[in-house]
């Protein structure tokens, strides 16, 4: 059954809402969105002075807000697989450690990123 019409704008402020819910629902009960936000919120001042273009600065911030986005999926995954069921299923190990890895390949491409933004910069 779909909901009717409400418009627009409507949307926009309910999406808005929800999008605005999750990350509460994130910051509270995820430790390591918490550990990755305050990390992009210390390291953002450090990619505008270490990118010495505008397309460094971009790519330095683009992969440190793309570390606690991908948390988040990783997140919502988890979830899921749990409200399914707590014991132990392969496919919901599988799921797990998928986004786990998502997690870790972000975090292998921000290091990448900022080692040879830097390694330009310094030598």
């Amino acid at each position: 059954m779909s909901r009717p019409h409400r418009g627009m704008v409507q949307h926009w402020i309910d999406a808005t809402r929800w999008s605005l819910q999750g990350l509460a629902a994130a910051w509270r009960n995820e430790a390591a969105f918490r550990q990755e936000v305050v990390a992009v919120v210390l390291l953002l001042p450090v990619a505008f002075w270490l990118g010495e273009t505008a397309v460094q600065r971009a790519l330095l911030a683009a992969v440190l807000l793309l570390v606690p986005l991908v948390e988040l999926i990783n997140s919502a995954i988890e979830a899921v697989v749990d409200r399914i069921g707590l014991e132990h299923h392969p496919l919901s190990g599988r799921a797990k450690n998928l986004g786990s890895a998502a997690v870790l390949m972000v975090l292998v491409l921000a290091a990448v990123v900022w080692g040879l933004i830097a390694w330009e910069r310094f030598f």
